[in-house]
């Protein structure tokens, strides 16, 4: 008689509140701590309500440069006026405006840079500011790391519990993205800027695609803002003049070149009505004798005397 096989449970059948143990259609719930983000509709779709203290979240943005402050300082300015400490950013692209850090809350003199000559050198700064005291947080732009190098930062942010944000690109210097390759992180964000109506340049909005997190996949993306609401209605406006303008010369240009070729025509037309035609030049007509009006080699005509008389 073959041995009675165990009944499977399905997740809704399970206790919820298991310590440790999280369903895979929802979000996880843990006892770690988090970091509202600032962002609330990030915060509604990230475990526990905010970035995750003491790990890893990746950023796969574009270009970097371009979204990191955006995405990251309302969660900095929370974080360094609760607790003392450093933010550390190494190997930035970009080098921070300190006035403008310190309008929105993070005082400048918080903000330490460590520039790397290389790869290694980067990685290496990045994991001794999670190994000291003094830190608060730390941003690393690493375009090369390897997830054996994630693996390293990520263990050392658990240790110390402490902020870690790792930037990458979204294409790796492979044949594979890096969107499709492997990652420690317990987060992972991609990140694009949302261009403003008839001005590409200009982006005062971010599109937060969540990649990774402990919960179900997340199929649609998330739009933030970028910047202040009052400072958007601005940049939109600014977007709206500039082409404007720029249609507005558009049709200038137009408009002088149509009254000049008109111009070029009418031209055209009064000298045509003015000018008469070249006639050709008419030949002497030679006659018997060689020379013109037949008259024969070293003979004279009477005409000639006259002037033969004043030469001499």
């Amino acid at each position: 008689m073959p041995a009675p096989r165990p009944s499977l449970r399905v997740a809704s059948d399970l206790p919820i509140p298991v310590p440790g143990v999280w369903h895979a259609d929802a979000l996880g719930a843990s006892a770690q701590r988090v970091l509202p983000s600032g962002h609330a509709a990030l915060d509604a779709q990230l475990p526990g309500g905010g970035w995750p203290v003491g790990a890893l979240s990746e950023v796969l943005q574009p270009l970097a440069g371009l979204h990191e402050w955006q995405l990251v300082l309302p969660a900095l300015v929370q974080a360094t006026a609760r607790q003392s400490g450093a933010v550390v950013l190494v190997a930035p692209p970009c080098e921070p405006f300190g006035p403008a850090l310190q309008s929105q809350g993070l005082r400048a003199e918080r903000v330490c840079v460590v520039h790397a000559d290389s790869p290694m050198v980067a990685l290496w700064a990045a994991e001794q500011a999670l190994r000291c005291q003094g830190v608060l947080a730390v941003m690393a732009w690493l375009p090369q790391a390897q997830p054996a190098a994630l693996r390293r930062l990520q263990l050392a942010a658990a240790q110390q519990q402490q902020l870690l944000w790792v930037f990458r690109p979204v294409d790796a210097p492979g044949p594979a993205s890096q969107v499709s390759q492997a990652s420690p992180a317990q987060l992972r964000l991609q990140v694009q800027g949302l261009a403003l109506p008839g001005d590409a340049a200009a982006a005062p909005g971010m599109q937060v695609q969540i990649l990774k997190r402990r919960g179900p996949p997340l199929a649609q993306a998330l739009q933030l803002p970028g910047c202040h609401p009052q400072l958007a209605q601005v940049l939109v406006a600014q977007a709206e003049r500039r082409r404007a303008a720029q249609e507005a010369a558009i049709a200038q240009v137009a408009g002088r070149q149509a009254a000049a070729a008109r111009v070029a025509g009418v031209l055209a037309g009064s000298l045509a009505r003015h000018v008469s035609p070249v006639q050709p030049p008419v030949q002497p007509v030679c006659e018997p004798g060689g020379r013109p009006g037949g008259r024969p080699e070293g003979s004279r005509h009477a005409l000639d005397r006259p002037a033969i008389a004043l030469v001499r």
